[in-house]
């Protein structure tokens, strides 16, 4: 019978033994990473499309007057 608690005993003391692992990349911070990559990525995207789809200077495609140009084309065709 001695021996058969002895496994319990062991089981249990390695389930209260356990310790928590700190994270070393907070959840906030991994959130904020996981922006700031986006923004990136996108922005990389739209240059990458705009000079080799529309053969357009690569950082032509982060100016607002762009944007503002591509926005009233959209507007203009859904007027109609």
């Amino acid at each position: 019978m001695a021996e058969e608690k002895q496994p319990k005993q062991e089981n249990e003391e390695k389930r209260t033994s356990r310790r928590f692992r700190r994270r070393l990349i907070p959840i906030w911070l991994r959130l904020i990473i996981v922006a700031v990559l986006v923004v990136i990525s996108t922005a990389i995207g739209a240059m990458v499309g705009y000079s080799v789809l529309g053969d357009g200077k690569p950082l032509d495609a982060l100016k607002p007057s762009t944007w503002q140009h591509i926005i009233d084309l959209v507007e203009k065709d859904t007027e109609k």
